[in-house]
């Protein structure tokens, strides 16, 4: 079972589909792989080998635009296979300073000054 891109963009109210997204590989998440069957093994090992590895403790958070989940399903023997959009956001800040950090530049013609903004 599968989906078209085409079916999957019109069902999301807001879609977030750029051409930056594919510029770097995803970030790999496999699911239930650490079985000692010898072809969950080399399934796992494949799917390694299809992406660059990451280095979590130097990868810049920026730079990731994707990540890959893939879970094995033990008693149906199957894979569901989920790739995901991601976004870094700032958190914890006023929604005026969150635009400017996004490079989004806000309405300010109701402002007398930028303070009143932040």
């Amino acid at each position: 079972q599968y989906s078209l891109i085409k079916d999957v963009v019109s069902s999301l109210k807001r879609h977030r589909m750029h051409e930056q997204q594919f510029t770097h590989h995803p970030l790999l998440v496999l699911s239930n792989f650490g079985l000692q069957q010898i072809q969950v093994k080399l399934m796992a090992s494949m799917f390694q080998n299809m992406f660059p590895s990451i280095n979590v403790h130097r990868v810049n958070l920026n730079s990731i635009k994707r990540c890959l989940l893939i879970t094995y399903n033990t008693e149906t023997q199957l894979l569901d296979f989920r790739h995901y959009s991601v976004k870094v956001v700032p958190v914890g800040v006023s929604k005026g300073l969150k635009k400017l950090l996004q490079e989004k530049f806000p309405n300010m013609s109701r402002f007398e000054d930028i303070s009143e903004l932040l």
